[in-house]
């Protein structure tokens, strides 16, 4: 029963390297821009988004999406 803890545990504590680190925060600025983007053209240009082949449902699920989710 240990073993499963100490296993678990050391799984808990990934280590990162910096630039993995800064790769990850780069992918996160970008999906908080298109999401934002994204929010602002369905209110500013709604036919867009139909254009795309986007429903109104699916934009307003991207954008309440928290960052870290793809």
């Amino acid at each position: 029963m240990n073993d499963i803890r100490v296993g678990l545990a050391e799984a808990s504590h990934r280590h990162y390297s910096l630039a993995a680190l800064r790769s990850m925060i780069a992918t996160w600025d970008e999906r908080i821009r298109f999401r934002w983007e994204l929010e602002q053209k369905s209110k500013d240009d709604p036919h867009l988004i139909e254009d795309i082949g986007l429903t109104k449902r699916q934009v307003e699920a991207e954008i309440a999406k928290p960052f870290w989710r793809r």
